[in-house]
């Protein structure tokens, strides 16, 4: 089939295609062209932002905000293999043991969704307060000790550390890895798994030659959906951290709203979602894609 028939055959879709379009025009294209405007300015709020070309807004953004960014980039990574330690375990059950039980348990699983971000991220200063059960339990236990080598807590805290916030960004965003790895496993044929042990290959070996392999759209997705807001996230390490876990999405909101910093606000989130994508084409290349959708 030549490409011109290919491309006459499909022309009934394209009016489909129009109101996606307008909308992503109106909301993010237009948007985006006035943020990448004004990282280029220069100025301040009483005397106005002059377009100067400013390319160095850039360079100072990334050189003041360093530590910001590497945090963001640890808090986020460890939430996002967190997650995914706790969610492919349970959507393997899900998909392979829920039986009739399968969109109950799913109904749990978004069963957070039902509740306010906020309202959810505070409930975890409740829980991790100074305090509260938790950190009580965990000082008679010895666990939490007046030193951390690994710096995860502070003293014999929980609350205000870096653990607190990635106990957040991970439990807020847990239902993002969890649902695509359900739908990735669930769509796996069940007769090429009895095939692999027809074959005598153990159910270890099974499950990493045959489901693992199988799922990986699924670990894509999840992983992408999860780092990525993840990672510009700045309500968790606000509410339940410190001035010492500070990350990037803190910075550009305080830029924003507190500083009117409008420039060095704009050049860093452009500079975020440019290594965003980035990630995201390195990521992709290494797993690949054929099956994404």
């Amino acid at each position: 089939m030549s490409r011109v028939t290919r491309l006459f055959r499909s022309a009934p879709a394209y009016p489909l295609l129009l109101p996606g379009m307008v909308w992503l025009a109106i909301f993010f294209f237009v948007p985006m062209y006035y943020l990448l405007d004004m990282s280029l300015r220069t100025g301040n709020l009483l005397d106005g932002f002059n377009q100067v070309y400013r390319f160095a807004n850039y360079g100072d953004a990334i050189r003041e905000n360093k530590e910001q960014f590497i945090r963001s980039i640890i808090y986020a990574a460890s939430a996002t293999a967190l997650a995914f330690c706790i969610s492919y375990p349970l959507a393997y059950v899900i998909a392979f043991r829920g039986g009739r039980y399968k969109n109950f348990l799913l109904m749990l699983v978004i069963a957070p969704f039902f509740t306010n971000y906020l309202i959810r991220t505070l409930a975890w200063e409740t829980i991790l307060a100074d305090h509260g059960i938790v950190t009580s339990t965990f000082r008679s236990l010895g666990i939490l000790t007046a030193t951390d080598k690994l710096g995860f807590t502070s003293g014999q805290r929980l609350l205000a550390t870096p653990l607190a916030v990635v106990t957040g960004i991970t439990y807020n965003y847990l239902p993002f890895m969890t649902l695509p790895l359900y739908v990735s496993l669930e769509k796996i044929d069940k007769r090429l798994l009895e095939a692999a042990l027809d074959l005598y290959a153990n159910r270890p070996r099974a499950f990493m030659r045959v489901t693992l392999p199988l799922s990986l759209p699924g670990i894509f997705a999840g992983t992408l959906l999860t780092f990525i807001p993840a990672i510009g996230d700045y309500i968790n390490a606000y509410l339940l951290g410190s001035t010492q876990t500070t990350m990037i999405g803190n910075v550009i909101q305080s830029k924003f709203l507190t500083f009117n910093d409008y420039p060095s606000a704009a050049a860093l989130s452009f500079t975020l979602m440019a290594g965003i994508m980035v990630f995201v084409i390195i990521y992709a290349r290494i797993l690949g894609t054929e099956d994404l959708a």
